[in-house]
């Protein structure tokens, strides 16, 4: 398989399936790697869960499954939340070509933000308490400005400084932490990253293949 277009009638049966397995709260959605990383969804049901449109973009992990980062993308049963504050139940697979590079993904994300209000069995079939299984730094986002907003911030966190005060060896420190998170994969991502340390590209891609040669020597 080349293209997830060759298993499209499957792939939507699937998601066929789950939605009405599991009802109006159970988002599910089917991305496109091969695109633009800004407009990866081809088919989301229930939508309303994240907020996501056709069109729209994927979370911050599937950049790092994209770049190399995580190796083994597929996720079951870990917890997720959105930006308006609705705590998720997530599952993700990836989809991978005859040359095992993935291009395609299916996303399951089960609103439980009012079962967790219930008592016993049913926080036991939530599995809110094992945080353990999943990644707990996802985060899901309608725009891929906005993910790379939440990267940004997460690197400044990581330097313990705001861009404008970091020196040179710390912005190659914070330019390697992005490009680990898959952030240069976003169009346009690298000029945001020059306006932010007001540096020039030639000045930017230095940096990032320095950053490169320090990792590659750790």
């Amino acid at each position: 398989m080349q293209s997830i277009d060759e298993i499209m009638p499957i792939l939507k049966q699937l998601l066929n399936l789950i939605e009405n397995h599991f009802g109006n709260k159970c988002e599910v959605v089917l991305h496109d790697l091969t695109k633009d990383y800004n407009h990866t969804i081809v088919d989301i049901r229930n939508a309303g869960v994240t907020n996501r449109t056709p069109g729209g973009c994927g979370s911050n992990l599937g950049l790092e499954v994209l770049h190399g980062t995580v190796k083994d993308g597929d996720r079951f049963n870990y917890i997720t939340a959105t930006q308006d504050g609705k705590i998720l139940r997530s599952s993700s697979i990836y989809l991978k070509n005859n040359d095992g590079k993935a291009i395609g993904s299916i996303c399951v994300n089960l609103d439980i933000t009012e079962t967790l209000q219930l008592e016993g069995f049913l926080r036991q079939y939530n599995q809110f308490e094992n945080l353990g299984n999943g990644n707990k730094g996802e985060v899901f986002s309608a725009d891929v400005n906005n993910l790379l907003s939440y990267l940004i911030q997460k690197g400044q966190e990581e330097i313990g400084k705001s861009a404008g005060e970091m020196n040179k060896n710390e912005k190659i420190k914070f330019i390697r932490y992005l490009d680990q998170k898959g952030a240069f994969l976003i169009t346009k991502s690298g000029e945001r990253i020059c306006e932010l340390l007001h540096i020039s590209k030639f000045t930017f891609y230095n940096y990032l293949e320095c950053s490169r040669n320090q990792e590659s020597d750790q």
